[in-house]
Order: structure tokens, then C-alpha cells, then sequence
């Protein structure tokens, strides 16, 4: 039997969220094999990536460009767009890429993973946007896994510079795409999810392109042995369709509750990096595995019973159809 109404709205955004994240959360893996692998620079790696990434987006962009119902943005949507996608996508990939040079796979998720708690708040600052209790909880369980992993991790690899070098470096990756988070959540109520996308991420591969000319001049890319296959993973597998995955989540429930869904990262990170990268697996991250999972599944406990209303944040469950009707109303149609 099908679940009607905005409880499937809810269900549906929070599996594509679920799977999105996942997607996502091998990014890390790709990029720390791809450094031991290639002996690849922190630009190259990048640059590849999004060259990888570029075509679909190019693709995606004139498809929507097309469509009969497709309108214009407007000045100030443009400069918003293109702001949000530097700061998303190339600002918080480089400080990733960056921090993932220092410190593992495994401790880079857990510090990433922050950004639920800068979007919850930033949401609640500046739009006085309430955090239910059932978010509330879930941050708590959430956030005392990724502590007790976190510390588990200092006592396996002990506390030194590069530690706080790398941490440091994702923490501006974690605060970055909060940032990102926010304002997209907004920009695709007025112009839908996968348009947004397109464009913000043309916008992204524009700034690592022009950061990485300027730095490696006319070669762009420094191409080593292997680096190629690494590029086209990361483009398509931990880029292309995990951002059009979590763009669609965010149309259907809002940025506070993709940021706590989306904590599951740290979850498959870990265990990814200990079947691909060798990492350990310790005591402490199972523990906060555990919590992690169960606030992630707290989220979704009783959606099907028509608690999405509750759960999502307020005027974020909806589709997006009624967003759209409105933008048509105050823009010239191409």
C-alpha cells in the first residue's frame, strides 16, 4: 500500500538523502587512495574531478534551458547561485582535499560531519527556525557517537600537528558547506533542484579551474599515472549523482533534516576506509557508530504515520511544484 501525502514526500527525501550521503561519503576514499596511489597534488585532483563532473553538468544545464517552463533567473538569483557553488563545491572540496593529506579518512568524516550542528544553528539565528525535539535529540545521539569516535581516534593515532592541521582544515570545509547548505535550501524553492545544481556546480568548476591555471599555469593539471581513473570516480560516483540526490532531499525536507541524515557519512566512511585503506576499526567508533545510526534512524522512526509535517522544517516539506509556479509568475520566461 502506498503512503499518500507529505509523509511519502518525507520518506522519499529522506531515502534519497540516506543514499546521496553514501554516495558522497566515498569521496574521501577515492581522494586518500588517489594521493597514495598517483602522488597527485591537491589541485590536479581536483581539477580533474570537476573536468570529469562538467559535461553533466553542461548537459543538465541546456536540457533545463529547453524545457517549455523553464524561466530566467534573476540578477540577484544568478549572483546567489554562482556564490552558493563556489562556496559548496570548490571553497569546501579544496579544504577537504587539503585536510585529507593530514589525517585519515576515518577522522576526516567524523570532523566533516559538524556541519548538521552550524546548519541547525545558523538556521535557528538567522530565520528563527525551531529545532524540533525529535532534531534535537537525534543531534544528541549524533554528536556523542561522532565524540567517542573522535577520541578513540586520538588514542589510536595519537595527537600531533598534522592532526591539528588537518582537523582544522575540515572543520573550514565542515563550516563552509553548512553555509551552502542554508542558502541552496532556499535557492531551490525558488528555482528547482536540479537547475540550481547544474549551475551551481558550473559555477564550482569555473573557480577550481581558474584557481588551478593559476597555480599550474598553462598545463591546468599536472597528469600522473592512474590519476584519470581516480578523476572519473570521483566526478561521477562521489560528485555528479550524489549532489542531484541531496538537492532533490532538500526540495522535499528542508537543510536541517538532510544535515542530521546525511550524518551517516561517518559511518560508511569508517568502514569503507577500513576495507579499502586499512584503517581500524576500534571500540570507540563502534560505540559512536552505533549512536550515529540511531539518531539517523530517530529521523525517520513514525515518518509513514504522517509525522513529516513535524519533523521537516516549517514551509520546507513541500514539493517545490508551488515554489516553481511562483517563480514563473515573476520572471520572463525564456
Amino acid at each position: 500500500m502506498l503512503i499518500r501525502g507529505k509523509s511519502s514526500v518525507f520518506l522519499g527525501g529522506f531515502a534519497i538523502t540516506l543514499a546521496g550521503a553514501i554516495l558522497f561519503s566515498t569521496k574521501a576514499i577515492f581522494v586518500k587512495q588517489a594521493f597514495r596511489d598517483t602522488g597527485t597534488d591537491v589541485l590536479s585532483l581536483l581539477a580533474v574531478r570537476m573536468l570529469f563532473a562538467l559535461p553533466f553538468y553542461l548537459a543538465a544545464a541546456f536540457y533545463f534551458s529547453r524545457q517549455k517552463e523553464n524561466v530566467r533567473f534573476t540578477g540577484r538569483q544568478w549572483v546567489l547561485i554562482i556564490l552558493l557553488g563556489i562556496l559548496g563545491y570548490y571553497l569546501s572540496s579544496l579544504f577537504d582535499f587539503i585536510g585529507l593529506q593530514y589525517i585519515s579518512a576515518g577522522l576526516e568524516r567524523l570532523i566533516l560531519f559538524l556541519y548538521p550542528t552550524f546548519t541547525v544553528l545558523l538556521n535557528m539565528l538567522l530565520f528563527r527556525q525551531p529545532v524540533t525535539r525529535r532534531q534535537g535529540l537525534a543531534l544528541a545521539l549524533i554528536y556523542g557517537g561522532a565524540v567517542i569516535a573522535y577520541l578513540g581516534e586520538l588514542n589510536i593515532s595519537g595527537f600531533g600537528r598534522d592532526i591539528v592541521t588537518g582537523s582544522l582544515w575540515i572543520l573550514l570545509c565542515a563550516m563552509t558547506f553548512a553555509m551552502y547548505l542554508i542558502g541552496s535550501g532556499r535557492m531551490i524553492k525558488q528555482v528547482g533542484d536540479k537547475k540550481f545544481t547544474a549551475y551551481a556546480m558550473l559555477a564550482a568548476t569555473a573557480g577550481v579551474l581558474l584557481h588551478s591555471l593559476a597555480v599550474n599555469g598553462e598545463q591546468l593539471i599536472i597528469i600522473k599515472p592512474g590519476l584519470i581513473w581516480y578523476g572519473l570516480l570521483l566526478a561521477v560516483v562521489a560528485t555528479v549523482l550524489p549532489s542531484f540526490m541531496i538537492a532533490n532531499g532538500l526540495k522535499r525536507i528542508g537543510s536541517n533534516n538532510v544535515s542530521i541524515i546525511s550524518a551517516v557519512g561517518p559511518v560508511s566512511t569508517i568502514l569503507q576506509a577500513h576495507w579499502f585503506l586499512g584503517e581500524p576499526i576500534f571500540a570507540g567508533q563502534l560505540a559512536g557508530t552505533a549512536l550515529v545510526i540511531g539518531g539517523i534512524l530517530l529521523i525517520g522512526w513514525k515518518a509513514g504515520s504522517g509525522e513529516g509535517k513535524e519533523i521537516g522544517s516549517k514551509g520546507e516539506n513541500n514539493s517545490g511544484a508551488e515554489s516553481e509556479k511562483r517563480n514563473k509568475t515573476e520572471n520572463k520566461p525564456n
